[in-house]
């Protein structure tokens, strides 16, 4: 049987289902679930996706170096992806380097030959999410439908409980997912024979 993708209309229709609600078809379908999950569902996704660092919306960028420079303290600014809603690191050859952000630019003190490398997150489509994250989504929107739409206070922290379980799994399964990091010891093993 062939998956159909995600979208925000199912994944808020599924939540509705969960506290006992009516299946959503649109956001303007003029039901209190919809009007909720109009409200309220990309907070919540731009809330989850921000939550870790969920390889499935994250990227590395480039930046580009503005020709203004910063009025004070640093001397280079970069803009920033368009499509970023939590910046992770910015380096320069693998490198953390400082700065600050500034709306979306970033102000450092790297010369102009640098070439700065953004990890960010971004708002990945739900068609790309894998099922862990969906369903810890969905326990999400069932908790807030839960307050807003059953005005079910036990309900609503069942659901916010169930929440918070299915992203720690997410978290773990997600973990699972990268090539385990090797811890360098050559630095320890240095202090220790000086």
């Amino acid at each position: 049987m062939p998956t159909v993708a995600n979208t925000p209309i199912k994944i808020c229709s599924r939540a509705s289902l969960l506290i006992g609600g009516d299946a959503i078809q649109s956001f303007e379908d003029g039901t209190a679930e919809a009007s909720v999950s109009s409200a309220m569902y990309e907070d919540m996704a731009r809330s989850a996706l921000t939550n870790t660092r969920w390889r499935f919306a994250t990227d590395q960028a480039i930046l580009a170096r503005l020709t203004e420079a910063p009025t004070g303290r640093w001397s280079a600014a970069y803009q920033l992806p368009a499509e970023l809603i939590m910046l992770s690191a910015i380096t320069v050859n693998e490198v953390p380097i400082k700065y600050d952000m500034y709306g979306s630019k970033i102000y450092c003190n790297e010369p102009d030959s640098a070439e700065l490398v953004a990890d960010y997150v971004y708002r990945a489509d739900e068609s790309t999410w894998p099922p862990y994250f969906v369903t810890a989504v969905e326990y999400m929107m069932a908790g807030v439908l839960a307050v807003s739409v059953a005005r079910d206070a036990s309900l609503a922290s069942l659901m916010e409980q169930k929440a918070e379980y299915q992203m720690r799994q997410a978290r773990r399964l997600h973990s699972q997912q990268t090539t385990t990091r090797k811890l360098n010891t050559s630095r320890f093993i240095a202090e220790r024979r000086s």
